[in-house]
């Protein structure tokens, strides 16, 4: 097998590799290679890949340089040059391995076929390999104790290092690729969410509108007066409608909520008189917090539907809203103190409202969104809902 060299020389190649071409700009060539390969990273992301990639390389070359004079180590012998040595020795190596970077963008590109990749990656692996061993030919000439049987070793060496590059390049494309996705299937679920909340908040509109002027046609025959008053708060309340359909916004401040809570039952307040009794209790420290638009309006509908319109004695509606510091969240509370029903009835329902309200909560706050119907026969209707008071 011939005189094998020792550790030092088979990586003290610093003799034979130009000076001007030290360790410490590899990072300047790395760089400039990204501008010049057309890939799909672009800008700073680029420019960090290919400095942690001479970054491992320094890294490797350093933990190399120290393992091959380890015995000197243990001794208490420590030579700095000869770290150097290895690390600028594999300068070469470091350059050639990073063409394995447009070839593998190339094939992901043009969709090569798993078993096309791995003969392209094979005949790769044996050039580099191959150009690898002339170096150290070219390097060593005129050595007696290099011979070609002792350069299988560092032949297959190479092609172990190949394939290693060639997975951590496969590796960040991957996982580039994965990222890439996730953000456009977020951006398709947002953009889902955000369809079919409108879907819903048109479907409320109209439904608000017909109620309410379903409203004021009754009263015009008993008051046309209050039927007049009735249609100015109409107009008011149209008119927060139309302002969340320009702002493109679902959302709203629960201050605006109330205040339109308040311009409804104002207008039914003139149709029911002392019948309806509205008892308020809200929490200051929720002002400021947003919410989407109509998400409490259908719920006081719907107590005024079914507690207030069926009979003609005086009834309660309390409206609380409370910030739930321990839970991070907005609970809100409408009850009443009408008839109630039983769950069988609120189940096979056909109103749209609390239904509505409920998956719109759903699609806006997922899990964090809390939705409860407290109800029984003749003790009343209560729901409650709690969303998260940061996004």
């Amino acid at each position: 097998m011939g005189n094998r060299p020792s550790p030092n020389e088979n990586y003290h190649l610093n003799a034979q590799i130009p000076q001007f071409v030290p360790f410490l700009a590899m990072n300047n060539i790395f760089t400039s290679m990204m501008q010049t390969c057309k890939v799909r990273f672009k800008g700073e992301m680029m420019r960090k890949f290919w400095k942690m990639y001479a970054f491992g390389w320094l890294i490797y070359g350093f933990v190399l340089g120290l393992a091959i004079q380890l015995e000197d180590l243990i001794q208490g012998n420590f030579n700095l040059t000869s770290v150097f040595s290895v690390m600028r020795s594999l300068i070469p190596a470091a350059l050639l391995l990073t063409l394995v970077w447009p070839l593998t963008l190339a094939m992901g590109r043009r969709k090569v076929t798993a078993v096309n990749r791995a003969l392209i990656h094979f005949a790769g692996a044996f050039l580099v390999a191959s150009l690898q061993v002339v170096l150290m030919i070219i390097f060593h000439k005129g050595s007696s104790s290099i011979t070609y049987i002792w350069l299988m070793w560092p032949f297959f060496y190479n092609l172990m290092m190949y394939f290693v590059i060639v997975a951590i390049f496969n590796g960040v494309l991957n996982n580039r690729e994965a990222r890439e996705k996730e953000v456009a299937f977020a951006h398709a679920q947002n953009m889902l969410v955000a369809a079919e909340l409108n879907a819903l908040r048109n479907k409320l509109n109209p439904h608000f509108l017909f109620n309410t002027l379903h409203s004021i046609i009754a009263l015009v025959r008993k008051d046309a007066k209050a039927a007049e008053s009735a249609l100015f708060r109409f107009s008011d309340m149209l008119r927060y409608i139309l302002d969340t359909e320009k702002s493109g916004s679902d959302r709203v401040l629960i201050d605006d909520e109330w205040q339109f809570v308040r311009d409804y039952l104002d207008l039914e307040g003139l149709r029911l008189g002392a019948r309806l009794q509205v008892h308020w209790d809200l929490d200051p420290e929720a002002d400021g917090i947003s919410l989407p638009a109509l998400s409490i309006q259908p719920l006081v509908e719907n107590s005024i539907k079914h507690a207030f319109n069926p009979r003609s004695q005086p009834g309660n509606l309390t409206i609380r809203s409370h910030v739930n510091h321990a839970e991070k969240c907005l609970e809100v509370r409408i009850s009443d103190d009408g008839p109630g029903t039983d769950r069988d009835s609120i189940k096979n329902a056909t109103g749209m409202g609390i239904q509505t309200v409920e998956k719109r909560l759903q699609l806006a706050y997922g899990d964090k969104a809390k939705f409860h119907i407290s109800t029984e026969p003749g003790k009343g209707f209560a729901v409650m809902f709690s969303i998260p008071t940061t996004n």
